[in-house]
């Protein structure tokens, strides 16, 4: 006789707690309920990408350009005003004349750098830019110096860039600052805005390769350009004058009268040769995107990496001829900038409207530029991972296909450091160059050896072009951590070791993780089978700290487990409060023995070795401990708990022949699932019946409704009532392809499907290789003997199956079918 709603089984534990998983009865075809914050994500978000939408696009040269040059490029619009910044508070005005040269300094680490770039591309056709080239040539270990340079470019890139780009709008704008309570914070408002608004659009899954995102690029250089252009003619014309002073106080002007041979003076230089260096940003980015080219991908990468350096060092060589001309100022809080400047005093009044198209392609391909690392940060932080030098999390795609966890770890760090300088772009240079220029280092003395180990036709040439952007790199590397030291630079030179340290340590875990199971593998390959234990005794301990549903589950489940002996432990903390759990033991009629054992010193972790190991060290013997945790939504799961069951469970892992089982219970809905069936059960004592607990489907529109609601169609399908079923019949399918519902007994048949799961099992001296197969009806299995691996056979795969169909317990089964791969469709 079933057992009425309410009556409680051996053990004092009731028949409720083996209910489904709904608030108000089972829900069909195992579809729970969504959370909240599920739902919230969907909304904001969009509904999920399946991994057949993740498309790939090959980029033509034009649009390749565009797309990968806009970091590179970008970075003309700060370099002159970084070098500016540091010469001028030492030589006042005759920095205007210093830029030149200095200028010509920055323009031979660009052309080196691309002549060092042209030989990356040229050999390492994949993504992954100097990372790959250092694993390569250096082994796993090295490499990951550039993969921490590289994710230190990537985060610091966004923040330089939408901090210059906050400041090209502010140019634009200027009484932006005036505004109450938010103007004297403006550029940082902008810059937080910026960033989230990447942040949302990278987790929605906006796409790198279209061509939006090089529209800045051509807009950006087109303008800057035409307003060097302009500049020059005015300047033969003697048209163009020096700009005008702007509100607001500007970069303290010097008055040095040293030489340029003393010590002073060339720390000067240093500084401003060190913040020139921010410019050679971004030229990297090719590299890193070979593949998403149009074969043939090394040619096409080299011309894009020589057009995008011509374009650079024009645009540099032009704003700084043009500040030297004009004597555009840096000021103190970034703006206006001096590409701001120049425009407005080439312009003039007649072309005014030139300036705001300057200062919106600046905004936009600064922008731009930091949304790019919304993808090479995540891209190259998979990589790594994949590699086993950072976790594992790093690889997983989240909700729309994106790599969630590395833009979320971007978008984080990347805030800090805006919100911790200010958003000024000369306070984030400190922790720019160090992670660029090592990266730049390390692919050319990576490439350097590669020419000397392969000595392809002209290597010596080619192995002395990366040889010097090596070691040119690896000076500026030393010139920025020692010049730049007390200014920031200290924190990148303490956390660069820190992080290579940290990824090296991770990795030696996870080998020795792989070198453990790659032995049981080896074990079992020579027939070696594994030593199974066999107890005599097997003792269950059931931690509890009250006597409540948590506990009551617990115990159900420890009761599953057929132990030899089976007892509830509770650490006697408070002697009043263990009066009381024993009094409730007694009434709510617990039939186990509850064992009380004191911990005066409150240490339960300490309690449950001591107690486990005693246990454990009887010949025989293995120690299960049962741990109930109540659950509760996040946020209020993190306030309500102290994590005591993680921590116990961690320190009883290290027993031997013991083990920790945390038993998860969710609060909220089991108790108004109880509540609901006890308030029911009230209701149907006073008439006289017995409730029957209703039962919920789920309809197309993800809305439960009662079954009564819902009809069938003929192939098994629930259709909601008043919905016709076209012509009364089944979902059109193939000549001779049956429903996986109509296979009720044994018969040869034909079916098509989406395979849900697959598994491998062992089985004496061989493997099955099992598979789910769905339609929109039921699910078959198909077991396939002697295979560990079917190629193309995987979950989200469709099949078509032929063979004799037998009917079991568990449904409909084919073994060893002929099968027909199939396009995956919608």
């Amino acid at each position: 006789m079933a057992a009425s709603p309410g009556t409680e089984r051996a053990g004092g534990v009731p028949d409720e707690l083996a209910g489904g998983p709904g608030l108000d009865g089972p829900v069909l075809d195992g579809d729970l309920p969504e959370t909240f914050g599920y739902k919230l994500k969907r909304k904001l978000l969009g509904p999920p990408l399946v991994n057949e939408q993740m498309g790939e696009q090959r980029l033509s040269r034009p649009l390749a350009l565009g797309v990968l040059s806009c970091d590179g490029i970008s970075s003309a619009a700060y370099g002159t005003e970084e070098m500016l910044i540091e010469m001028i508070q030492v030589v006042g005005l005759a920095a205007f004349t210093l830029i030149l040269p200095m200028t010509l300094v920055v323009l031979a680490g660009i052309a080196l750098v691309v002549l060092s770039y042209r030989e990356v591309v040229s050999v390492y056709t994949r993504a992954g830019g100097s990372y790959v080239v250092a694993r390569e040539n250096f082994g796993p270990r090295v490499a990951q110096v550039a993969a921490v340079a590289l994710l230190i470019d990537y985060t610091v890139t966004v923040a330089v860039q939408t901090a210059a780009g906050s400041a090209a709008i502010v140019s634009a704008f200027p009484q932006m600052a005036n505004i109450p309570v938010i103007g004297s914070h403006i550029l940082v408002i902008i810059s937080v805005v910026a960033v989230l608004i990447m942040c949302y659009g990278n987790l929605r899954g906006i796409r790198e390769a279209g061509r939006s995102f090089a529209l800045p690029t051509y807009l950006f250089s087109g303008s800057v350009a035409a307003m060097i252009v302009v500049g020059l003619i005015r300047e033969v014309t003697g048209g163009l004058k020096h700009v005008s002073s702007y509100p607001g106080p500007t970069y303290a002007i010097g008055h040095s009268t040293e030489g340029l041979i003393s010590i002073g003076m060339i720390y000067m230089l240093a500084k401003a040769f060190a913040n020139g260096g921010s410019s050679l940003t971004g030229i990297e980015a090719v590299s890193n995107a070979v593949g998403a080219l149009r074969p043939p991908e090394g040619r096409n990468a080299r011309q894009i990496l020589v057009t995008q350096g011509s374009i650079v060092a024009f645009l540099i060589a032009g704003i700084s001829w043009l500040a030297h001309v004009t004597h555009a100022i840096p000021y103190l809080a970034g703006y206006p900038t001096v590409l701001a400047q120049e425009a407005n005093v080439v312009f003039g009044s007649n072309g005014h409207f030139m300036y705001f198209v300057v200062q919106a392609a600046t905004a936009l391909i600064l922008f731009t530029g930091g949304n790019t690392s919304f993808s090479g940060f995540p891209f190259l932080a998979s990589f790594v991972a994949s590699d086993s030098f950072l976790p594992r999390w790093l690889t997983k795609r989240g909700h729309r296909l994106a790599l969630s966890n590395g833009i979320i770890v971007l978008t984080v760090v990347s805030l800090v450091l805006l919100i911790s300088t200010g958003a000024v772009v000369n306070g984030l240079i400190p922790f720019y160059a160090i992670g660029v220029f090592t990266g730049f280092a390390m692919a050319g003395f990576g490439m350097a050896k590669y020419h000397k180990r392969v000595k392809e036709r002209g290597w010596r040439r080619r192995r002395i072009i990366n040889g010097t952007a090596a070691v040119y790199t690896a000076i500026v590397v030393v010139i920025f951590a020692v010049v730049k030291f007390t200014e920031g630079a200290w924190v990148i030179v303490i956390v660069f070791p820190a992080l290579v340290f940290l990824l090296i340590r991770l990795n030696r875990e996870y080998r020795m993780e792989s070198e453990v199971l790659e032995n049981i593998g080896d074990r079992r390959a020579a027939g070696i089978q594994p030593r199974q234990t066999n107890y005599s005794r097997r003792v269950v301990l059931v931690f509890v700290d009250d006597v409540d549903l948590a506990t009551i589950a617990a115990i159900r489940y420890a009761r599953g487990l057929r132990p030899t002996t089976l007892r509830a432990v509770h650490f006697v903390i408070d002697s009043a409060r263990a009066n009381q759990l024993s009094a409730d033991w007694v009434r709510f009629g617990q039939d186990i023995p509850l064992e009380m054992i004191d911990a005066p010193d409150r240490r339960l972790t300490r309690a449950s070795m001591e107690l486990v190991n005693r246990e454990a060290q009887a010949p025989g013997t293995q120690v299960t401990v049962v741990l109930p945790r109540r659950g509760y939504a996040p946020l209020l799961g993190r306030l309500l708990h102290d994590r005591t069951a993680d921590k116990i469970a961690e320190v009883v892992s290290r027993v031997p022949h013991a083990a920790a089982t945390i038993i998860p219970f969710d609060v909220e809905s089991r108790v108004h699932l109880l509540h609901a069936r006890q308030t029911a059960r009230l209701a149907a004592d006073g008439n006289g019946t017995e409730p029957a607990a209703p039962v919920q489907v789920r309809g197309k529109d993800g809305n439960q409704k009662p079954a009564a609601a819902v009809a069938t169609a003929p192939n098994g399908a629930a259709v909601p009532n008043g919905a016709a079923v076209p012509n009364g019949a089944a979902v059109p399918r193939p000549a001779g392809v049956s429903a996986i519902a109509e296979l009720s007994t044994a018969r040869k048949a034909t079916i098509e499907g989406r395979v849900r799961a697959v598994e491998i099992h062992p089985v004496e001296n061989s493997c099955v290789f099992e598979a789910s197969v769905a339609d929109e009806t039921g699910t078959l299995t198909a077991k396939f003997y002697g295979r560990t691996n079917i190629p193309g056979f995987e979950p989200g795969s469709r099949v078509r199956l032929a063979g004799k169909v037998s009917v079991r317990a568990g449904g409909p089964a084919m073994i060893n079918p002929a099968y027909e791969l199939l396009p995956k469709g919608d």
